[in-house]
């Protein structure tokens, strides 16, 4: 299963957690949408996700795509396009 790199900075996890906000969800909420769609993350690994200090699985970022009724344009905003 193919994983995201999360980098210091968190910006994956700021997001996911701005849209999980603006959703009116808590973390345990998430996680358990996230383990009816065949995704396994507890909440705690649903909280290091925010935080930026767990590699998301490609499935875990779709399937929360659908649970926030977003699109992948909202989890990736201001994550700079350009290699320095």
């Amino acid at each position: 299963m193919q994983k995201i790199r999360q980098d210091r900075s968190g910006n994956i996890g700021q997001n996911i957690r701005r849209v999980r906000l603006a959703a009116g969800m808590t973390q345990d909420e998430v996680a358990a949408k996230l383990q009816l769609m065949g995704c396994d993350p507890s909440r705690s690994v649903y909280s290091q996700m925010e935080c930026g200090t767990y590699n998301i699985r490609v499935r875990e970022l779709a399937a929360l795509t659908i649970i926030f009724h977003t699109d992948y344009n909202a989890l990736f905003e201001g994550i700079a396009t350009e290699i320095e």
